[in-house]
């Protein structure tokens, strides 16, 4: 340990090195004495020194660091840190935490950080690596960076702790780790609607990063909610909506879930002990800075409440969502499909049939949907031909088509079920193909049968479309609305023809409106 400067008294020493030792011992007393690193700009060099942060350690980012040290400290620890962007939730739980951890915990020890991309990684590496190179730390550590290790993405102490940062898609075989931290898994909006990357992002957590952890090993986990299907929606229950405490989740086990609204909605689990109402950190972001968040619902929800889908819908809307118990006479009927070709692979196969009512709206008639092979399928879709007969079944070309047309040909012909099939263009924007269909909800003209086991789930899909997962019937009713397009004025009851008018020769028809008009000889006036 550094000797203690002689010019201070007995007492002043001993309180020095008192205040140290409680710093090695707890996370919240060495946030408060060390020199802690804001955002480096994006084209600073390596080498500069980044700005300190601006402000001082708020209530929210004491329990967030509490509850960093009872994941770190704890065997199979686990922490879901859910808090709005602009929160410093990444500074405390990122920079500062691992810091304390691998100078002042755990000699020795080896933490792995992950986030989106390398260079996020590495700007969360830059800013350990000259917290950690500060005197006020290394007097606190009474250790400091290896010279021999000037990566800032991998380095280690001369305590031997090892810090590494990377991509959460990057391989990180051939390393393992007491403590996994993956900070913003999701780069933005478009990576967070990509059920393509979504599942490459699950891959990679469970076979990447959770191989790499040592027995007992610790994982946070530190994101705003972009969508129901991202990282933290595959982990928690099916059936959470923004609860703080102790949760058993999918995965098998039980994660302390942190979850730091920008307007408390939970009163009863907010880990502030906030009113309904109440806004975070309020001395430091006013109400003109959440006003100008909460105009994009989708937005406001995910992002800053941390619930991707809010109770009254996105696109599709609640209050919108018109029941019935009896329908119109004389509608005609149309169906449409969202086939997926594997049993058992995620997807679902989903089928529905509507009526088109005299006056444009559509109403919901029958439905299906399972996880199952065609072998299934095919035979619900064709007792739903011969219940129903509609006038024409939807489906989406492409590789689908290619993969079942031949199949659903031939079981029509065997069956004696024949249905006109039209294949309407693939479009791979969700959003774009289900405008008309969520216009027509929108306007009152799509309704929902009264009693039906299939109504609530289609209606939960809708309303947490496109956040949601899964949406294969938003798929079928969004076929269902560009069906009805597609048709057109042949669906549109016609007044019937008048008589064909007998033009005598020599004559023209003058101030005709449809019957047999006055009839002039032709240049009379």
């Amino acid at each position: 340990m550094r000797a203690v400067p002689a010019a201070l008294t007995r007492e002043q020493a001993a309180s020095i090195l008192l205040e140290r030792r409680r710093c090695r011992s707890t996370l919240t007393s060495f946030a408060s004495r060390v020199p802690i690193p804001g955002s480096p700009r994006d084209d600073a060099d390596e080498t500069a020194l980044i700005p300190l942060i601006e402000t001082s350690q708020a209530a929210h980012h004491t329990m967030i660091l509490d509850a960093m040290q009872r994941a770190m400290t704890t065997a199979h620890g686990r922490l879901l840190i859910c808090a709005p962007p602009g929160s410093a939730k990444s500074t405390y739980a990122s920079v500062v935490a691992p810091s304390w951890y691998l100078g002042c915990y755990r000699p020795g020890g080896r933490i792995i950080l992950a986030s989106y991309g390398d260079d996020l990684a590495k700007k969360h590496g830059r800013r350990t690596r000259q917290l950690l190179s500060a005197p006020e730390t290394k007097a606190i550590t009474q250790s400091e960076i290896r010279s021999d290790t000037r990566a800032v993405d991998n380095f280690i102490l001369q305590n031997t702790s090892e810090y590494i940062a990377c991509g959460i898609l990057s391989a990180v075989t051939g390393n393992r780790a007491e403590g996994v931290i993956i900070d913003d898994p999701v780069r933005g909006r478009a990576d967070a609607d990509s059920q393509t990357i979504r599942d490459r992002t699950w891959s990679a957590y469970q076979d990447d990063l959770m191989t790499r952890l040592t027995p007992g090993g610790w994982v946070v986990l530190i994101m705003t909610r972009w969508h129901e299907d991202d990282l933290a929606g595959r982990i928690l229950p099916a059936d959470w909506h923004g609860e703080s405490g102790l949760i058993e989740c999918r995965d098998g086990h039980v994660w302390e879930v942190l979850c730091l609204q920008a307007e408390c909605q939970h009163p009863e689990s907010d880990p502030l002990g906030r009113a309904a109402g109440e806004m975070l950190w309020p001395e430091w972001f006013d109400d003109r800075h959440w006003t100008m968040h909460r105009l994009n619902r989708r937005t406001w929800s995910s992002l800053y409440q941390q619930v991707p889908a809010p109770d009254e819908g996105i696109l599709f809307r609640q209050a919108d969502m018109g029941m019935c118990d009896a329908v119109p006479s004389g509608m005609r009927i149309i169906a449409a499909s969202d086939y997926a070709v594997t049993p058992d692979g995620g997807d679902w196969t989903e089928h529905g049939v509507a009526g088109i009512a005299q006056d444009g709206s559509l109403y919901l008639l029958d439905w299906w949907r399972g996880q199952t092979g065609p072998e299934i399928w095919i035979e619900r879709w064709l007792d739903m031909i011969a219940r129903w007969r509609p006038l024409c079944w939807f489906g989406e070309s492409g590789q689908i088509r290619r993969s079942i047309e031949g199949m659903l040909q031939r079981r029509m012909t065997e069956r004696h079920c024949a249905c006109r099939v039209e294949w309407m263009p693939s479009a791979t924007d969700k959003v774009a193909r289900a405008q008309s269909i969520i216009g027509m909800a929108g306007m009152g003209r799509l309704w929902w049968p009264a009693g039906k086991n299939w109504t609530a789930e289609l209606q939960r899909q809708c309303l947490v479309f496109p956040a949601g997962s899964p949406d294969d019937g938003v798929d079928v009713l969004s076929l269902l609305g560009r069906g009805m397009d597609f048709l057109g004025a042949s669906f549109v009851p016609q007044p019937p023809k008048p008589p064909p008018v007998i033009r005598p020769q020599g004559v023209r028809l003058a101030g005709h409106s449809g019957g047999r008009g006055a009839i002039r000889p032709m240049g009379a006036r």
